[in-house]
């Protein structure tokens, strides 16, 4: 599926689409790939507000995991790995114990730690296409 994002005011029902793509996926690891400053964190703040988050949604950079609770009070996690230095660092924090826990992981930069993730999960590319503009393609990796 692919979505496309002509300006920030189309972001709220990017993300709206993207739960609905969630949900229909079955997958709770859901993987952000792409540039550095393509959007990955303000996307998923927009995807928190549509699920319900009421805490500020922001990137855990330096803490590599936020937790917050949807509208219906399940726990979401959001992580961004571009500082971890290795899978291993990652796996000893805890990484995979949080992807088999059922609940929604948000992960940031995925491909840093592509050996801890589960075999199946719900990939999100985005696309800098212009200054406002952003193309997300979403495929299920299994």
């Amino acid at each position: 599926m692919k979505l496309e994002i002509p300006n920030l005011a189309a972001l709220p029902a990017a993300a709206a689409a993207l739960a609905a793509a969630i949900a229909e996926s079955g997958h709770s690891v859901v993987a952000f790939a792409g540039e550095m400053g393509a959007g990955k964190t303000t996307l998923i703040r927009a995807l928190g507000a549509v699920l319900g988050v009421a805490d500020d949604v922001s990137s855990p950079t330096f803490a590599l995991v936020n937790e917050y609770r949807d509208g219906r009070g399940r726990p979401v996690y959001h992580f961004d790995f571009y500082r971890v230095d290795s899978e291993e660092e990652a796996a000893r924090l805890g990484a995979a114990e949080y992807f088999d826990s059922g609940y929604l992981c948000l992960v940031e930069w995925p491909a840093r730690v592509a050996g801890l993730l589960p075999t199946a999960y719900l990939q999100v590319a985005l696309t800098v296409t212009g200054p406002e503009t952003r193309e997300i393609q979403l495929t299920i990796i299994n």
